[in-house]
């Protein structure tokens, strides 16, 4: 009972995105933070995640999916002299997005642990 629900596709792919979101997350405050500093790069999770993700998860093979790590954003350019490519309301508007994401993700995964939780026990 417990492995299943542990093992269950919706469940880890519930926790793989959370991490995800958390990752993202500091990328973002890390945007933010350096939104004055010359020549900063805004940095993000790979382009190419989200469609590794999505293949992995219908392949079934999400415990496989690599870890990801904050790269650059090269596609972003500078529309500042000092070279600093962060613009500050698409940080927040981002920032605003992972966070929803992260709130329910969060909030499915507490449903999740509750109903082990009410099958343990009997009560909720």
């Amino acid at each position: 009972m417990i492995d299943g629900l542990f093992s269950n596709t919706n469940y880890v792919a519930s926790k793989r995105l959370l991490d995800m979101t958390q990752l993202r997350h500091e990328a973002i405050a890390s945007n933010i933070a350096n939104v004055e500093t010359p020549g900063y790069k805004r940095v993000d999770l790979p382009k190419d995640f989200s469609k590794e993700f999505a293949a992995r998860l219908r392949s079934g093979t999400l415990d496989r999916l690599r870890t990801p790590s904050l790269v650059e954003d090269t596609k972003t350019t500078s529309q500042r002299h000092d070279g600093n490519n962060v613009e500050i309301d698409k940080e927040l508007l981002e920032m605003s997005a992972n966070t929803t994401q992260y709130d329910t993700l969060t909030e499915f995964v507490s449903n999740s642990l509750r109903q082990l939780k009410v099958a343990i026990t009997g009560r909720s």
